[in-house]
C-alpha cells in the first residue's frame, strides 16, 4: 500500500535516515519506536509529504488515503463541534448531491440504450459504492458514537469549538480523522490529551479497523493493545519486528547482546590491525601485509551500537522528611467555578505512605482537587486539612511552561539549588538525560519531553514527604517514564498522581479515586483492578436498563443474591442478543439473494428500466445498513460474552 525505498535524510554532514526501507500493508498494526530525536516525527512527515528526502521515495497505490495526526494541529474558532465534526464528511455531502442529481437525470431519460445513459448507469453505481464505502448513510450515528467514544458529551455538541481547551481541539481533530476512514492511520502520540476511557475506546476502534495503523505512542499498554508489528528507528537505521511493544523489548535485547557481542569482537580485530600496521609500517619485509591491513580496515563496515543510559537507573528523590500519619483530610469538599458545578461529596483521608492515583475523564476535577491538595485553590464546599509536618512537592502539568525560556537548562537548577546539593547538579541532570552540551541548551529551545524532565529534576532538589503529580509523564518517552517510575516506586513519603497512562500506574499505586459524574469514587485497589471494576459496572448498568422493574426489598437484603441475579440477567441478555443477530443474518442472506436477481437479470437483458435501478439500489442501501447493524449487535454479543 505504501513503499518506503531507500529513505536518506541528511543535514548537511548528519544523516537522519540512512537508506532505509520497509512497506505498511494493509491491515497492519506498526509501533513506531525509538529515541527522541530518532526521526519518528520526521518519517511520518516524510510519508505525508510535507517533507521531502535527500534521496529515495515515499511510494503510494493509487487508491491509498492518509489520515495523519500531528502532535500540534490548529481547529476552527468559528463554527460548532457538531458542524466541525461534520467537515469529516465533505466528500459524502459531495456523493449525496451528485447521486441526487444523476437519479433525476436517469429518471428523465429514455434512452436506455445508448452510450451516454449507460456511462450514467456506472457513474452512478460508483457514486453509491463510493457513498456506502464512506458510511454515508450512518454518518449521524458514526459521528456521535465517535464524540461519545472521545469523551465528549451530547451537551458539548452545539458548543463553539473556540470554548474547547488545547486538549479537546486535539480530539476534535482525532474525531475527524477517525470519521474520514482512511486507508493508513500516521497518529503522532493519540493519548496525550486522552483520559483513559478514550484511550481504551480508541484502542478497541483501532484494533477493528480495516485499514493499516502507524502510531507513534510513549504508552506501553496501548502499544501492546493495537499493534503487532514494531518498527525501530536506532542511529539512522531501522529494525522490524513483527512483534507487539512488549515482546520486541525482549527480542531486541537479544540482538542488542548478540550485536554488543559482534562489536566487542571487531574493536579487538581493529584494535590487533592498527598495533600491527603502527609496529611494522616501516619495515620492507612487511610493506605488503601492512597495507593489505589498511586496505582491509579502510573496507570494513563498522558496528555501531547504540548507547544504553544504564546509569539513569539510580535517580532517587530525597529521603521524605517526618510527617503525621494523617496526611490530608478531605471532608465533604466540593469545588464549583460560577454556575459550572464540577464535583462534590468527596470523602477519604490520606495516610501516611499512601499510593494513590486520580483518574476521570478530562473535566471532571482531577487537577482541580489537586491544586485545592496543595491551597492553590480552595473548595466551595467542605474542607481540606493538611497534616502535621507535611511537606508538598507538586508538579502541574504546565510546569514546564513556569521556568523562565532564556535561563540554561543548569541555571534552571542552579537558582533554585541551596547547600552540598549544588555540587551535584551536573548527576541530577545527567541522570534525566541532560549530558555534555545539553545542559547550556536555553530552556525555550528544548522539547516538550526534555523541558517535562527539568522540571521534575527541578522539584527533586528539595525534600518533600508528599508529592502530588499531575500527569508528569505528558511529553516524557519510555525511558523517562521507567526512571521516573523507579524513583517513586523507592520514595519513602506519600504520593498522588494524576495520570492516564495505565502502564505507569500499575503495580505503583494501591487506590484509585475516580472523579465521574459530579462525585468521586474509591476503589482500594491498583489501576488494573479499578479499570476490571469499572468494566463490570458499566455492565451493571446496562443491566439496570434492560431489567424489569425492581423489587421493593432493601438492597443490603438481597446482597447475597445478587451475584446469581447478575448472572441470569447476563444470559438473558446473551440469548436476545444472539438472537438478534440471527434474525439480521437471515434478512442479509435474503437481501444477498434479491440482489444476485437483480445482477442476473441486468446482465442478460443489457437494458435497464429506472424502476428497477431504484429498487436494487433501495436494496443495496438496506443491505450497507443491515451490516452496519449486525456489526454493532455482534459487538455488543462479544462484549457482554466477554464479561
Amino acid at each position: 500500500m505504501i513503499s518506503i525505498d531507500n529513505l536518506t535524510v541528511s543535514y548537511g554532514g548528519w544523516t537522519l535516515f540512512d537508506n532505509i526501507s520497509f512497506l505498511i500493508n494493509p491491515k497492519d498494526r506498526i509501533g513506531l519506536v525509538g529515541k527522541n530525536g530518532a526521526g519518528k516525527t520526521t518519517l511520518l512527515r516524510l510519508i505525508v509529504g510535507e517533507q521531502q528526502p535527500t534521496s529515495g521515495a515515499v511510494t503510494k497505490n493509487g487508491e491509498c488515503t492518509i489520515g495523519y495526526l500531528p502532535q500540534q494541529m490548529k481547529v476552527a474558532d468559528t463554527t460548532t463541534l457538531l458542524d466541525e465534526t461534520e467537515t469529516a464528511f465533505a466528500e459524502v455531502l459531495q456523493l449525496e448531491a451528485e447521486i441526487e442529481r444523476l437519479t433525476r437525470e436517469i429518471a428523465e431519460r429514455t434512452d436506455y440504450e445508448s452510450d451516454d445513459y449507460a456511462q450514467l448507469i456506472h457513474r452512478l453505481n460508483e457514486a453509491n459504492d463510493h457513498y456506502h464505502i464512506l458510511g454515508g448513510e450512518t454518518r449521524d450515528a458514526d459521528i456521535e458514537k465517535t464524540l461519545l467514544g472521545l469523551g465528549f458529551k451530547r451537551e458539548d455538541f452545539n458548543r463553539p469549538t473556540s470554548e474547547f481547551s488545547g486538549g479537546w481541539r486535539m480530539r476534535i481533530e482525532l474525531a475527524k480523522l477517525l470519521l474520514r476512514r482512511p486507508s493508513v492511520f500516521l497518529l503522532d502520540e493519540p493519548t496525550n490529551h486522552l483520559d483513559i476511557e478514550s484511550i481504551q475506546w480508541l484502542e478497541e476502534y483501532l484494533r477493528n479497523y480495516n485499514g493499516a495503523v502507524l502510531v507513534i505512542s510513549h504508552d506501553r499498554a496501548f502499544l501492546d493493545n493495537v499493534t503487532n508489528r514494531t518498527i525501530e528507528l536506532s542511529l539512522g537505521k531501522i529494525y522490524d519486528y513483527k512483534l507487539p511493544y512488549s515482546k520486541f523489548v525482549v527480542a531486541r535485547a537479544e540482538r542488542r547482546a548478540q550485536l554488543m557481542a559482534a562489536y566487542q569482537n571487531q574493536q579487538r580485530m581493529i584494535e590487533k590491525s592498527e598495533e600491527f600496521i603502527e609496529k611494522f609500517r616501516y619495515k620492507p619485509t612487511k610493506s605488503n601485509q601492512v597495507q593489505s591491513r589498511i586496505k582491509q580496515l579502510d573496507k570494513l563496515e563498522r558496528i555501531e551500537v547504540e548507547e544504553e543510559d544504564l546509569a539513569t537507573l539510580n535517580i532517587k528523590f530525597p529521603p521524605a522528611p517526618r510527617s503525621g500519619q494523617i496526611v490530608a483530610e478531605i471532608k465533604d469538599v466540593g469545588k464549583s467555578f460560577g454556575d459550572k458545578h464540577i464535583f462534590s461529596g468527596a470523602n477519604f483521608t490520606i495516610m501516611k505512605g499512601d499510593r494513590i492515583a486520580l483518574v476521570g475523564r478530562n473535566g471532571e476535577g482531577k487537577t482541580t482537587f489537586a491544586r485545592m491538595l496543595i491551597g492553590e485553590l480552595a473548595p466551595t464546599e467542605g474542607s481540606i486539612r493538611i497534616g502535621a509536618n507535611v511537606s508538598i512537592g507538586y508538579y502541574a502539568q504546565n510546569q514546564d511552561d513556569l521556568m523562565d525560556g532564556e535561563f540554561t537548562v543548569y541555571d534552571t537548577l542552579d537558582r533554585v539549588a541551596v547547600g552540598d546539593i549544588r555540587t551535584r547538579l551536573r548527576d541530577i541532570l545527567g541522570a534525566f538525560l541532560f549530558r555534555g552540551q545539553d545542559i547550556d541548551k536555553k530552556v525555550k529551545v528544548l522539547s516538550g519531553g526534555e523541558r517535562s524532565r527539568l522540571a521534575m529534576a527541578r522539584m527533586m532538589l528539595e525534600p518533600h514527604n508528599l508529592l502530588v503529580l499531575d500527569e508528569p509523564t505528558n511529553h516524557m518517552d519510555m525511558r523517562s517514564k521507567d526512571i521516573l517510575k523507579n524513583a517513586i516506586m523507592k520514595y519513602d513519603g506519600t504520593v498522588v498522581v494524576v495520570s492516564h497512562d495505565r502502564e505507569f500506574l500499575d503495580g505503583m499505586v494501591d487506590k484509585v479515586y475516580e472523579f465521574r459524574d459530579g462525585g468521586v469514587r474509591e476503589y482500594l485497589g491498583g489501576i488494573y483492578y479499578f479499570l476490571e471494576k469499572r468494566k463490570l459496572e458499566s455492565l451493571r448498568d446496562v443491566e439496570r436498563r434492560t431489567e424489569p422493574v425492581q423489587s421493593s426489598e432493601p438492597r443490603e437484603a438481597s446482597a447475597g443474591k445478587l451475584s446469581y441475579e447478575q448472572k441470569k440477567e447476563q444470559e438473558k441478555q446473551i440469548r436476545k442478543l444472539r438472537k438478534a443477530v440471527d434474525e439480521i443474518e437471515a434478512q442479509l442472506a435474503d437481501i444477498e439473494k434479491q440482489i444476485a436477481e437483480y445482477d442476473k437479470r441486468f446482465a442478460s437483458s443489457g437494458q435497464y428500466n429506472a424502476d428497477d435501478y431504484k429498487a436494487y439500489d433501495d436494496l443495496k442501501k438496506r443491505y450497507d445498513h443491515m451490516m452496519h447493524e449486525w456489526e454493532k449487535t455482534s459487538y455488543e454479543l462479544d462484549i457482554v460474552e466477554n464479561n
